[in-house]
């Protein structure tokens, strides 16, 4: 199998899994975190291209797990983490890594803000290597062993 074809196939799993588990991820920490990790991932590369805030927002807005709360709040938030990160990425990402980790009280809700994360990443049909390191971080901050993720 194509290494494209296994990326979709994987992100397209990964959003089955979350939509399974839609009635149990409606928490406040499990929207910032997600908010959060669609943010980081959006700027993994260190910038933020108007093209690529547009598509995440447009998948944000479209995601059957994030319709639990309302689309504005979720499109302030995920601007928010974006702002920070196209600020100062470095200190921008440690502050967005301090988002993320609070859903780790939840082990259902860090994992799916991990799968968010390959979600968003993998959505383009590329999942790069910068994507991928930042959703790695993520697991750490999250107390979650990336390789549980193909990471």
């Amino acid at each position: 199998m194509a290494l494209w074809d296994r990326l979709k196939e994987s992100a397209s799993q990964m959003q089955t899994q979350l939509t399974a588990k839609k009635n149990d991820l409606k928490s406040g920490a499990f929207r910032d975190a997600g908010m959060a990790m669609c943010a980081l991932v959006a700027a993994a590369d260190g910038s933020v291209d108007p093209s690529e805030r547009q598509r995440v927002t447009e998948l944000i807005l479209t995601n059957e797990v994030l319709r639990n709360f309302p689309s504005e709040d979720l499109q302030r938030r995920f601007e928010m983490n974006l702002d920070q990160l196209a600020a100062d990425f470095q200190l921008g990402k440690v502050s967005v890594l301090q988002e993320i980790a609070k859903a780790k009280k939840k082990p259902a809700e860090a994992r799916a803000v991990i799968q968010i994360g390959i979600v968003i990443g993998g959505a383009d049909g590329d999942f790069d290597k910068d994507e991928q390191a930042v959703v790695r971080e993520a697991c750490y901050a999250l107390d979650l062993p990336p390789h549980e993720f193909d990471l």
